[in-house]
């Protein structure tokens, strides 16, 4: 492909891009599109809501004898019990009711009016439309008594909260549902909140399901009573009578980010019989955002999983996915970037339902959150067992000491690999963070406060062990500096295509004669570029770096901004974004640099190709100007130290001396090697179906 060619590749695409920018609407008219989509839905509503009154106004609903003495025989069944007034009294989703003896009284609160028991009843009602809704919502919670029999009574009661703490973790538990509403991780920042909280109540729940053959009870329906409180452990129960109860008991012991949740009961075989039993678990969250650079928590957030005796997976964590299981599950997480929710079964999950949805750019949700989780599955029960099902609840940091001790101590039998929530590359590249990078950076970390100098002595280590490679690699280059003008004499000698064949054999000949090699000058990359890429997925992994300032960078997990702006610049704020980032800045100048040495130090260069090597660093400044500050630090020592040790093999070997031992090798026989001898039978054999293809054509000729 010759200059001409690429340029013309160039021009089309740039035409390309052109014309689908040109194309693709403005922020205005995407938010008039979306301003016009919802005033069409709200008309819509408006319309449907007008057609229903409408509908409603010209028939009044009657609540019937049957429903009515339902309602009471439930309510003496489930109902509450008033002493002061000797009756029976039920709270529930703005329904107050209260019999005494056959006497129901009470109020409906519908549409911010309040609709009086006895005037619904009684047909008393002066808008018809409000009466029909108050009826309807009267039978909601009818059939609620209906549907959950003794939990009845606990579908209406008050909120309380109940605090457990340690020195790194706090959680609030609900009596309204028995769940932990809130996980606060007590040791580090949010980037916009003292404490960065996992769980709040507004954007997690979860909740267990018991089910027989015809019923279904929800526990996020019920409010608990919490029972034996103390510092550290409670229980949120729900006492059913005759010595029924069902409760849910959480302990948080010092030290520790892990929860302990047992399911505990008593007596429930009259309840729930064991023949026809069973117990599911849903989950839904909406993933918190708590790093300001927003691009890299979002896609290191999502839903991991372990099958039971199998391997860690998630779902995708760019677009929306879902999946569908009936194997058997050890763990879900929800996780963020640096921190996750674990929730890790004592037995196991029996198939799932998992989901995950990100947030679209310029949605209300978008800044303040990342996706939208949910978990369903299904877990072992027994009326029977008085501990049907236990958990650990793990709410904490992605750190990989911290998560390889829980991996050896939590459950040492069933290998749960909660280090896998740490995406540290493919099979190659975690070898290389898990058995090198990481204890090195840990000890360096505890010996040394800064976490700046500490990836600088990374550096320096990890180009101390690649050094040797390193000055191999040079001398490769020296030796092929000093056959170039051979080389080019052996292509003017030969040249075309025709002899292409016998060039070949003589540079061959040519580099066994000198000892030189030219393919090892690429042994080098073979290990600097898998160590590479394993630092390209340990700097936005390692939560060491949170907040850490450097020079001035204030933050090394996140860019570090020295010029920003607000304007949204087509394409340049999808891909570069709105600032620009000093050390990625410096890290693109250093490869400019870096590259136009390698350029002058090699002896095969393709003309009028100069300019390619150059785009590739403004590629990356691209690239790597939204990435963590640390990462980009990183390269850039990299390539300067590289570009230090080019000068310094300079300076040590001299070409005239390789020119020297390279002539005196040429003198001494020479053993063929297994790859010589492989490559000139490779030779022979081409050599040979060539002259036989000239023979074939010449004699084809002839008989024409």
């Amino acid at each position: 492909m010759d200059k001409n060619t690429l340029i013309g590749m160039l021009l089309m695409g740039a035409v390309v891009f052109g014309f689908m920018w040109l194309q693709q609407p403005s922020e205005e008219e995407l938010a008039a599109r979306r301003q016009q989509a919802e005033a069409q839905r709200i008309e819509a509503e408006k319309k449907a809501q007008a057609e229903e009154e409408m509908r409603m106004m010209g028939n009044m609903d009657t609540i019937s004898v049957y429903e009515l003495n339902v309602l009471k025989a439930s309510m003496m069944q489930y109902g509450s019990v008033d002493s002061v007034n000797n009756a029976k009294v039920f709270n529930g989703d703005g329904v107050m009711l209260s019999l005494k003896g056959e006497e129901l009284n009470g109020t409906i609160a519908v549409d911010g009016a309040v609709v009086a028991v006895n005037d619904l009843l009684n047909g008393k009602s002066s808008n018809p439309v409000l009466h029909n809704r108050a009826l309807a919502k009267l039978r909601t919670e009818l059939n609620k008594y209906v549907k959950n029999g003794a939990f009845a009574k606990y579908l209406s009661g008050t909120n309380e909260e109940v605090v457990l703490e340690n020195g790194d973790l706090k959680v609030k538990i609900s009596s309204k549902g028995g769940m932990i509403t809130s996980a606060t991780l007590k040791k580090y920042k949010a980037y916009n909140a003292p404490e960065v909280e996992l769980f709040d109540a507004k954007t997690n729940s979860y909740n267990f399901g018991l089910n027989t053959n015809s019923q279904h009870f929800d526990t996020k329906d019920f409010y608990f009573t919490p029972v034996s409180v103390n510092d550290s452990t409670v229980i949120m129960q729900l006492d059913l009578g005759e010595g029924r109860k069902w409760g849910i008991k959480y302990t948080l012991p010092q030290n520790s980010y892990v929860v302990d949740m047992e399911v505990i009961q008593e007596n429930m075989t009259g309840l729930i019989p064991q023949n026809i039993a069973s117990m599911d678990f849903a989950w839904e969250q909406r993933i918190n955002r708590h790093e300001e650079g927003k691009m890299f928590e979002e896609q290191n957030s999502g839903v991991y999983y372990k099958f039971l005796g199998g391997e860690v997976d998630y779902l995708s964590e760019t677009t929306s996915d879902k999946e569908s299981y009936s194997d058997k599950f050890k763990w879900v997480s929800f996780k963020n970037q640096f921190f996750s929710s674990v929730l890790i079964a004592d037995k196991h999950f029996t198939g799932a339902k998992m989901v995950s949805t990100p947030f679209e750019k310029g949605t209300s949700l978008y800044n303040d959150y990342l996706k939208d989780v949910s978990f369903v599955s299904e877990l072992e029960y027994s009326s029977m067992d008085a501990k049907p099902a236990s958990f650990k609840f793990f709410f904490g940091p992605n750190l990989y000491e911290l998560l390889e001790k829980y991996d050896d101590t939590l459950y040492p039998d069933d290998n749960l690999e909660l280090t896998r929530l740490l995406p540290l590359g493919w099979t190659l590249f975690r070898w290389i963070n898990e058995y090198f990078v990481i204890p090195i950076f840990d000890f360096l970390s505890k010996h040394i406060s800064s976490a700046g100098v500490v990836i600088l002595l990374l550096t320096l280590i990890i180009k101390l062990v690649l050094a040797p490679f390193q000055f191999k690699s040079f001398i490769s280059q020296a030796k092929m500096r000093v056959l170039a003008p051979d080389i080019k004499a052996l292509n003017d000698k030969y040249p075309g295509q025709e002899n292409a064949m016998i060039r070949s054999q003589k540079t061959m000949e040519l580099y066994s004669k000198a000892g030189a090699n030219p393919m090892s000058g690429c042994l080098p990359m073979l290990f600097m570029m898998p160590i590479l890429f394993a630092m390209f997925r340990f700097f936005p992994s390692c939560i060491q770096l949170r907040g850490e300032s450097f020079l001035w960078a204030h933050d090394l997990s996140a860019p570090d901004a020295i010029v920003s702006w607000s304007a949204q610049i087509p394409f340049i704020t999808n891909y570069f974004g709105n600032h620009i980032s000093l050390f990625c800045l410096l890290m693109t100048v250093t490869n400019i640099l870096y590259t136009k040495i390698s350029m002058q130090s090699s002896s095969n260069q393709m003309p009028g190709m100069q300019w390619m090597m150059y785009l590739m660093p403004l590629m990356f400044l691209v690239f790597f100007n939204n990435y963590a500050s640390g990462l980009s630090y990183y390269y850039f020592l990299s390539l300067l130290i590289t570009i230090i040790e080019s000068y310094v093999c300079r300076l040590m070997v001299s070409e005239e001396k390789v020119r020297a031992e390279m002539a005196a090798k040429s003198k001494q026989p020479k053993k063929k090697g297994w790859w010589a001898q492989k490559l000139e039978e490779a030779q022979r054999q081409q050599k040979a179906m060539m002259e036989e293809q000239q023979r074939r054509n010449h004699n084809g000729k002839g008989r024409r």
